[in-house]
């Protein structure tokens, strides 16, 4: 199997400097699945409502249980694993939100999101609100790679997102990895402001599909790197620590 590895580490600038990152990635083809009809720049408008207290700890259309203080979402047809960015059109704030679940069966509703999730935007005492919601990346159908034996690993090239080399050698927490290199700048984005951690993208390919693996964090202290964990799985359920490798 062979690797062609680039890791970009992202900054404040990254939105300005986004479109010199595509001269790096000039052969990629986006890959969609159908509910989302190949479109990467899926947008929707409409109410959101969230989830009652009774729904605590029962289990969700994908199989997960829900919990209130995880970012998560029921939508009635994207797929299981998007990460969607929910905006209130009535005060701007924004979360990012993983689907896990099937729903609302509410008339001219789009979205229900958890109680944790609807604090953040502000609506919790109103109980519905009217959102704007884009597809940020999509996880589904993509090769369980945690559970691929990677080896013939090229030295590593690692990028600031002005195209500027870096080296890091300790370790971070992956928290996911998508066929789309534009959606995967955008989470990145959004990770280093609501996290105020450095975020590394890696280009990999495994079985002839290029991925790109999102990596949060760069730190040599295994309580670090367990705390970092902890803290990302409350809405990155199933994120674990890597080694960068150079």
């Amino acid at each position: 199997m062979n690797l062609n590895i680039g890791k970009f580490k992202m900054n404040q600038k990254s939105l300005i400097m986004k479109s010199k990152l595509f001269f790096l990635f000039s052969c990629f083809f986006i890959q969609f699945v159908s509910c989302v009809n190949a479109q990467s720049n899926y947008v929707k408008e409409g109410i959101a409502s969230f989830y009652a207290d009774k729904f605590e700890g029962r289990q969700t259309a994908n199989g997960e249980i829900y919990y209130h203080a995880k970012k998560t979402a029921a939508h009635k047809t994207l797929p299981f694993g998007s990460i969607l960015k929910v905006t209130n059109l009535e005060n701007n704030k924004f979360v990012v939100v993983r689907v896990n679940d099937r729903g609302p069966f509410i008339a001219n509703r789009i979205i229900d999101l958890s109680k944790s999730a609807a604090r953040d935007l502000g609506f919790v005492e109103s109980g519905i609100t009217r959102v704007g919601i884009e597809l940020i990346a999509s996880t589904e159908d993509l090769p369980d790679e945690k559970s691929i034996v990677e080896q013939n690993y090229k030295p590593a090239v690692y990028y600031k997102i002005n195209i500027e080399t870096v080296s890091p050698k300790g370790k971070g927490v992956q928290v996911a990895s998508y066929n789309n290199d534009e959606n995967v700048f955008r989470l990145a984005e959004m990770l280093k402001n609501g996290f105020n951690e450095d975020v590394y993208i890696e280009s990999v390919i495994i079985k002839k599909q290029k991925l790109y693996r999102v990596i949060v964090g760069n730190y040599n202290s295994e309580f670090q790197l367990n705390s970092l964990k902890n803290k990302l799985s409350k809405d990155f359920p199933g994120c674990f620590i890597v080694t960068f490798k150079n």
